[in-house]
């Protein structure tokens, strides 16, 4: 009989929601749609679309009702399906004052009658209210499991000036979006913005908004900067056009007349789809944001502009406050014209500001990404509903960003953000990664394209190749060995190249003859000078690439060379190991499973137990030191784990954890033992966000891996080594997937039918 499988938790956004124009409806939107992306395994998310008027709109699958805000009697029939639906285990609504000011008691009534856990999240938390205003938003937060705001002021006003629990709030950032970093060259070109210094704003247009306080200041800024355009992007919002009309629109062009700005003024009179409007504040130099609100809690604006690394100056809303700091912007007075045009012309005649500001901007705003919006949403959800378990879905293999880091040398060490930095050279660490990476990715999909890059990590290998039989690692831009190569030990290196030639080799049922000759005849001239390693790693390296080399074809001369391999890995556990420190250094550092995974395979060659025993115990060890009751921690780069001392955090690298993953199958396959697949599905959903910080490691824009998750931030490099540990990690677990959940109520044969990409939707354990 097969084992049933689960229904999904159902989650019920009751929100403002598209075709509506609206703020809240497009950051629903993004936030379902990164829940979606993130959790449709565990989660099923449905919307009730927030109406006013006779608005009759044309809404996607996901909205299951409607709600007319302005009439009384739907918001208790809506609490009663709510109540009668078994699937809904959690009702979260998205709430701004404006929606239910024609039914404020209905609203609150609906809120007491509802019997399932209710998230509310206030988009405006307004300073010193009047007994009245406390008293409303005490009711509400009463009636509700969580309160959720954007920022910490939010939060602060909530507990201190309505004095609501502080327990009970929660602060989730506005999310912003993953941008790929396009050049401002190329997006200036393709949009007809060249020579041009770009200064931007968007968002629905209306008086509020204080655009004529940056009209004002072009002049100033003209006469310093000539070169100077300023994009007004948006639609007028369509109340005030159902209110006023265009009116205020008409005044802005007038003035622009007026000044004589029509040349350095440009109205893009529409609402962009998302990916247009991230191109225009990925060419934006200076972005400027603007109001005539001082209690405005929370902008999404700017938060976009953050994301695509656009210096920022803004009037003092708290939001502004709270997340600009003088190296990430300049705040203004509110309808200061001067105080705006002396801060663009600063910005503007200071280039290595602006870039300072920029890369500063990047690293403060990457923590609010709708991925990991989605994450601390579903943290919440998890905690308030006992219904609720939460499984992250597998991304989408994708090999971008090693591509785009690939040049016909090979592999590029290090990139500034995704940006590849080819100052940086090559090494042959990184390629030997690389060959096995699309060597994996070969074996599982057949895509021929993969042969162009194997051949060219293979070449470099082969360039890398001494004739003493070693190989050198670094390599400039200009293609010249460095004297880095005399001052730095390469027995870790040659020990990598040593696992991915094996790799290949082993793979001559899949490969073409051509590569399989080409990495035989390298191993052929290296392999003497392998016993000549004695470095602790590059010896396990060694055992697992002439492993993979014996299992394709038998050699006495490999078997012997595992064996004197694996025997002084032996001798360097019997004389470190002792109580409690079950391994072969006084010190656990980088790369440590492959340790244990060597004398494992070395176990599997010969059938003699010390090497499983010591594999078995050393690999228990290395797991107790670094899974705890918060995940995967892996050993500091920061600190080292010396024998007798207490494990550092902080410095967590790519690399570590996913050469965790790949002990972890080679052990789950030998053992069959489940405790390991779910380490492996913990250790990676690492990449994924479950952290110490619950922020994504594994960038899904750009196919990049973040180079490491520190003390307080994740460092947004997206260097060699970490996006192919990523990638190694990744194409690891592929065979360890089952189907998803089903929507509650769904058979999986219509789930099936709705989702023609159903079977392919499949997540670890």
């Amino acid at each position: 009989m097969k084992n049933k499988i689960p229904d999904l938790a159902e989650i019920l956004f009751i929100t403002s929601y598209p075709p509506r124009v609206c703020g809240i409806a497009t950051y629903s939107h993004d936030l379902i749609k990164a829940l979606n992306n993130k959790f449709s395994h565990s989660l099923s998310i449905n919307v009730c679309a927030l109406e006013s008027g006779d608005a009759d709109y044309r809404y996607c699958r996901e909205v299951k009702y409607t709600l007319k805000t302005s009439l009384a009697d739907g918001y208790l029939e809506l609490a009663k399906k709510i109540n009668n639906n078994n699937c809904i285990k959690l009702v979260l609504i998205q709430h701004e004052f404006g929606f239910f000011k024609v039914q404020e008691q209905s609203f609150q009534k609906f809120l007491n009658k509802l019997s399932k856990p209710v998230v509310i999240v206030f988009h405006t938390v307004l300073p010193n209210p009047n007994r009245h205003l406390k008293t409303k938003v005490q009711n509400i937060a009463n009636a509700c499991e969580s309160v959720v705001v954007m920022t910490n002021n939010s939060m602060q006003l909530l507990a201190d000036s309505y004095e609501v629990e502080k327990q009970k709030i929660s602060v989730i950032s506005h999310g912003t979006h993953l941008v790929p970093h396009l050049s401002k060259e190329f997006l200036k070109k393709k949009h007809g913005l060249i020579d041009r210094k770009v200064l931007t704003t968007f968002g629905l247009l209306s008086s509020g908004k204080s655009i004529e306080t940056t009209l004002k200041a072009l002049p100033a800024i003209i006469r310093t900067n000539p070169e100077v355009v300023f994009l007004i992007i948006g639609k007028t919002h369509p109340e005030v056009v159902k209110n006023e009309g265009e009116q205020y629109r008409e005044e802005l062009e007038a003035m622009v007349k007026e000044k004589k700005l029509t040349r350095h003024v440009k109205f893009i009179n529409r609402f962009l789809p998302l990916p247009d409007l991230l191109e225009y504040l990925q060419l934006t130099d200076i972005y400027i944001f603007t109001t005539n609100d001082p209690n405005q809690a929370v902008s999404g604006t700017f938060v976009y502009a953050m994301s695509c690394g656009c210096p920022i100056i803004s009037t003092p809303i708290p939001h502004a406050k709270e997340v600009l700091t003088t190296d990430t912007g300049i705040i203004f007075d509110f309808r200061n014209s001067r105080q705006l045009a002396d801060g663009v012309i600063r910005l503007l005649n200071d280039e290595p500001l602006r870039r300072s500001i920029s890369s500063n901007t990047l690293q403060k705003i990457v923590s609010t990404a709708w991925e990991n919006s989605a994450v601390a949403h579903a943290m919440l959800f998890n905690k308030i509903s006992g219904d609720i378990s939460i499984l992250y879905n597998l991304p989408v293999i994708n090999l971008n960003h090693l591509k785009q880091m690939t040049t016909n040398t090979g592999i590029i060490q290090f990139s500034k953000v995704n940006q590849p930095d080819i100052s940086s050279g090559y090494t042959l660490d990184d390629n030997a990664r690389a060959l096995i990476a699309m060597g994996m990715y070969f074996k599982l999909t057949g895509d021929e394209n993969c042969l162009h890059y194997i051949k060219l990590y293979l070449s470099f290998i082969r360039l890398c190749l001494q004739p003493a039989g070693d190989f050198l690692n670094y390599l400039d831009q200009n293609n010249r060995f460095t004297d880095q190569n005399k001052t730095t030990n390469l027995d870790d290196a040659n020990g990598r190249a040593i696992w991915a030639l094996g790799y290949l080799v082993s793979a001559k049922d899949f490969l073409p003859a051509e590569i399989i000759s080409e990495a035989t005849s390298i191993i052929q001239q290296t392999i003497h000078h392998i016993e000549r390693i004695h470095s602790t790693r590059a010896m396990a390296f060694a055992i697992k690439g002439l492993y993979y080399c014996h299992s394709a074809t038998k050699s006495s001369e490999t078997f012997n060379l595992i064996q004197t391999l694996a025997k002084r890995l032996v001798q360097m556990y019997k004389h470190e190991s002792v109580v409690n420190w079950d391994w072969f250094e006084g010190y656990l550092t980088y790369a440590n499973s492959i340790l244990p995974e060597a004398m494992l395979y070395a176990w599997m060659l010969t059938g003699e137990t010390i090497y499983k025993d010591i594999a078995k115990c050393s690999f228990s060890f290395l797991l107790s030191q670094t899974f705890n009751e918060n995940g995967i921690e892996v050993i500091s780069n920061k600190n080292w784990l010396q024998k007798g001392h207490i494990a550092g955090h902080y410095g967590e690298q790519p690399i570590d954890v996913a050469y965790t993953i790949m002990t972890l199958s080679k052990f789950y396959d030998e053992f069959l033992d489940k405790e390991f697949l779910v380490k492996m599905e913990t250790a990676f959903n690492w990449f994924l966000g479950d952290n110490r910080l619950h922020q994504i490691i594994y960038n899904p824009c750009t196919g990049g891996c973040y180079d490491g998750l520190e003390e307080t931030h994740v460092n947004l490099n997206q260097g060699a080594e970490s996006t192919l540990s990523y990638l190694m990690a990744r194409l690891t677990i592929e065979k360890y997937r089952k189907p998803q959940r089903k929507p509650c109520g769904q058979s999986l044969i219509q789930k099936s039918v709705n989702d023609v990409n159903y079977t392919a939707k499949c997540v670890i354990l």
